[in-house]
């Protein structure tokens, strides 16, 4: 199993759940910068199976502190303007062919 892919995802995972927590930028900025210190105290882990357990760990603790009503962009589907205003359907018939 490639470790990186794995990390990373976990990390970016972590990341946007503490935004979802986060009301304001400047207080999740201290949360991020704890994440960050908690990956890389287990960065030189090489043991695959100590690994292993640190993702599974990981996953729990993320499964835990999952946000009841995450963050969505406005605009992304799921948000509050996802498909508003969206431009009028041409109701006129196509023009006629000539051949």
């Amino acid at each position: 199993m490639a470790s990186k892919p794995v990390v990373s995802s976990l990390y970016r995972r972590a990341l946007k759940l503490s935004l979802d927590w986060s009301v304001h930028r400047e207080l999740w900025r201290g949360q991020a910068l704890y994440i960050r210190s908690l990956f890389e105290a287990n960065k030189d882990v090489r043991d695959p199976r100590q690994q292993k357990v640190l993702f599974q760990e990981t996953e729990d603790i993320l499964a835990e502190w999952k946000h009841p009503d995450p963050y969505r962009a406005p605009t992304a589907p799921g948000g509050s303007k996802y498909e508003r205003n969206l431009p009028a359907p041409i109701l006129d018939p196509p023009p006629p062919m000539h051949l």
